[in-house]
């Protein structure tokens, strides 16, 4: 078998850590995103429920739900069921 000169195997090596150091810069934000759009939900249950009203509001899940799922498919629900639980706590 013959082998690649050091830099054409340098090439790819070089694109998938360009790659992996994006990849790593979207984890940041989402990760960033997860923990501001958690807090922002538990002030809207915090202020819903010293308004009077529920804790949580089942019809804003659902359009959470269907949204996510209308975009990620089977796997956007999973992911909204945890963004949702994340944001309000366990049922």
């Amino acid at each position: 078998m013959e082998q690649q000169p050091a830099d054409a195997q340098s090439a790819p090596d070089e694109h998938i850590a360009q790659l992996r150091t994006r990849i790593d810069e979207i984890d940041a934000a989402l990760v960033a995103l997860w923990k501001e759009r958690a807090a922002i939900s538990q002030e809207v249950g915090k202020t819903r429920v010293a308004a009077g009203g529920t804790r949580l509001v089942l019809s804003r899940e659902r359009e959470i739900l269907e949204r996510f799922s209308a975009e990620l498919g089977a796997d956007g629900t999973q992911l909204a069921l945890l963004i949702l639980r994340a944001g309000r706590g366990p049922l």
